[in-house]
Parts: C-alpha cells; sequence; structure tokens
C-alpha cells in the first residue's frame, strides 16, 4: 500500500479511512505523474521565445513575462482563483510554443487565455462577459475577435484546457504531507506556496520544468525554511515515489531560490487576496469610457490553416519566417498572415538538462 513508502514513524494511524485517504491520494499522484507530459508547453518552441531579441516581430521574453503579469492583475481584479491564474498561463504557454506571434496580437490571446481558464475553474455566473474584460484589460480588440481568437486556441490545443500544472502536484503533496505530518497543520502555509509559485509562472524558464518538479521545489524550499526534520523526511519520499532525480531537484531548486529572492516582498509571504480597485479621476473615467465604445486599433483576427496533416505531432520543429495563404475562410482586412504553424527545419540544440 502508497502508505508504506513512508518511514515508520511517520506512517498514518492504521484507520480504515486513514488508510483509504493516504492510498487516493497517492493514487492521484500517479495519475498525475503519468499526465503531466502532455501538458507542458513544447520546449522547442519556449527555447526560441528565450532567444527571441526583443527588436524583432515576433514574441520575446520579456513580452511574455509582462502578458502573464497582466493574467495576475485580471485574476486578481476579478477575484479568482489561483488555478484560474495558472491555467491560464499554461494555456498561454502551449499556445506560444506552438505558433509564431506577433507581439500586436498578444493582448487579444492573452485575454482569450483567461477566459479559457476561466471557463474551465469559475463558477459560470462568476465569469465577466467580453465586452467587461475587453474594457478592463484595455486589449483594443472586439468581442468578434476574441470568439474568433478562442476557436483558433481551442483547435490548435485540440480543447484540451483542464490540464495537470504545478499547482495541481502543490496541492497534492500538500495534502499527503498534512495526512502523514504530526507536526502543526498551520506550519506549511499553502497561500504562501501560492503565491511563489504565481512569482515563478511570471518568469518564463519555469515553463520548461516539468510541474512535479516545480511543485517540489516550492515545497523543499519551505521545509528547509521551517527546520522541520518530519517535514524533510517525507518531503524525500514523496520525491522518491514521483520518481524525481537528486539533479533535476538541485538544479531547478537554484532557480525557484534566485527567483523568490527577487520576488521577496510581504506580499508573497502573505497574499492578499483583496480584489484590485481602480481609483481614477473624472476625466480618465471619461476617457476610459470613450475608448471602450470607439473603434479598437487592431484590424479583425483572420482565422489560421491547419497543420499539414503530413507533419508528426512529435517531430523536430522550427518557426517559419515566410507568410502562409489562410484558410478558405471568407477573407479579413488584415493583410499577410496573423501567426504562422511551427514548420520542420533544422534540428533544435539538446537542452543541459533532463526534462
Amino acid at each position: 500500500m502508497y502508505v508504506l513508502l513512508f518511514p515508520i514513524p511517520f506512517q498514518m494511524k492504521d484507520t480504515g479511512v486513514e488508510v483509504q485517504m493516504s492510498s487516493w491520494l497517492f493514487k492521484q499522484l500517479k495519475l498525475h505523474l503519468e499526465q503531466e507530459w502532455k501538458y507542458q508547453p513544447r520546449e522547442k518552441g519556449l527555447s526560441l521565445i528565450e532567444c527571441t531579441a526583443e527588436n524583432e516581430n515576433t514574441i520575446c521574453p520579456r513580452l511574455r513575462n509582462a502578458k502573464v503579469e497582466d493574467l495576475w492583475s485580471l485574476t486578481n481584479f476579478f477575484g479568482f482563483a489561483t488555478e484560474t491564474f495558472v491555467l491560464a498561463v499554461n494555456i498561454l504557454d502551449r499556445f506560444l510554443a506552438l505558433m509564431k506571434v506577433k507581439p500586436k496580437h498578444l493582448s487579444c490571446i492573452g485575454v482569450c487565455c483567461f477566459q479559457l481558464a476561466a471557463q474551465v475553474v469559475e463558477e459560470q455566473c462568476n465569469i465577466p462577459s467580453l465586452h467587461d474584460v475587453i474594457r478592463i484589460s484595455q486589449c483594443k480588440c472586439t468581442a468578434s475577435d476574441l470568439k474568433r481568437m478562442e476557436k483558433i486556441i481551442s483547435e490548435k490545443l485540440h480543447f484540451d484546457f483542464k490540464a495537470t500544472t504545478a499547482l495541481t502536484f502543490l496541492h497534492l503533496y500538500h495534502t499527503i504531507i498534512l495526512c502523514h505530518t504530526s507536526e502543526r497543520k498551520e506550519l506549511l502555509n499553502l497561500d504562501k506556496l501560492e503565491a511563489q509559485l504565481k512569482a515563478c509562472n511570471c518568469r518564463l524558464v519555469f515553463s520548461k520544468a516539468k510541474p512535479s518538479v516545480l511543485a517540489l521545489c516550492l515545497l523543499s524550499l519551505e521545509v528547509q525554511t521551517l527546520k522541520s526534520i518530519e517535514l524533510f523526511e517525507i518531503v524525500l519520499c514523496i520525491q522518491k515515489y514521483s520518481k524525481i532525480s537528486d539533479s533535476d531537484l538541485l538544479y531547478w531548486r537554484e532557480l525557484v531560490s534566485k527567483c523568490l529572492a527577487d520576488y521577496s516582498s510581504p506580499a508573497c509571504c502573505k497574499p492578499d487576496h483583496k480584489k484590485l480597485v481602480w481609483i481614477v479621476s473624472r476625466r480618465t473615467a471619461q476617457n476610459l469610457q470613450n475608448s471602450y465604445y470607439s473603434v479598437p486599433e487592431l484590424p479583425t483576427i483572420p482565422e489560421v490553416g491547419c497543420f499539414d496533416g503530413s507533419e508528426s505531432e512529435d517531430s523536430c520543429e522550427d518557426m517559419s519566417c515566410g507568410e502562409e495563404s489562410l484558410s478558405s475562410s471568407p477573407p479579413s482586412d488584415l493583410e499577410g498572415s496573423f501567426f504562422f504553424d511551427l514548420k520542420p527545419k533544422s534540428k533544435w540544440p539538446a537542452l543541459s538538462f533532463d526534462s
């Protein structure tokens, strides 16, 4: 039984309910470990974004990270769960790793990812209308543009949005520890861990990490801060069960530790879940209202063609710089293609760490 993975001093009491709970938790962990690869953004696409200069007409790390911070702000403004934010980032990264996107369309894409994540996580009655999201996000596109973009993203990701993320593992690990520890439950603050994960999500590099590894890094760093031998031994058992190597854990722990040091603030230690409130002057409010009803700067977004059926989903792909013809949908007023599918060109260099 899964509970026997833990050293004898830290096993749960041998009661039927507790043993069943532990068994269920580890079955869930095994299930998500088997599925996590399906929801990771393509490493090749992420690597291309990483090496993109800011003066190029495509997405660079700074633009991606800034858009994720915007998603964080939107999540706070509407009072949505951390899961909505993490899922929105996952959808965004998976899409950006598949398609070459022009910077001027990133705002529209970000809002669509936010809406798609909210539809999965939040209660339907709490999801704002497209017009409200357009107004708050100031994305300068129409509701029609958002619907068209949502269709494109949905098709490219095969309508598979309910992803296994680092937050999934963070919650599982946290629950497993609470089930097996004799320490005070409040020692391991889940809100703090979630806030730290959100900080990591704002860095493109962590999209390359396995979600299970990223979550364990956050947990192990917190346990190290608490200086609890019991919690440390439980984390070691979780690491062994999850088959996470010491080299992977140490590599990502160092990056996570540096990221958290950069983001170190009272807000990270004590997350503030209050909704964002805008205080504006009457003139600013009038300008916002006028801009809301004005013609947006971006033209209508056209649909894009599908992948070439002859290409393998697992083939090594590169970004194409050439224009492609649009699909057979009615012509749009936007010249050229919106963004491009990845095309096989050259071999990508191997990364220096296990993925």
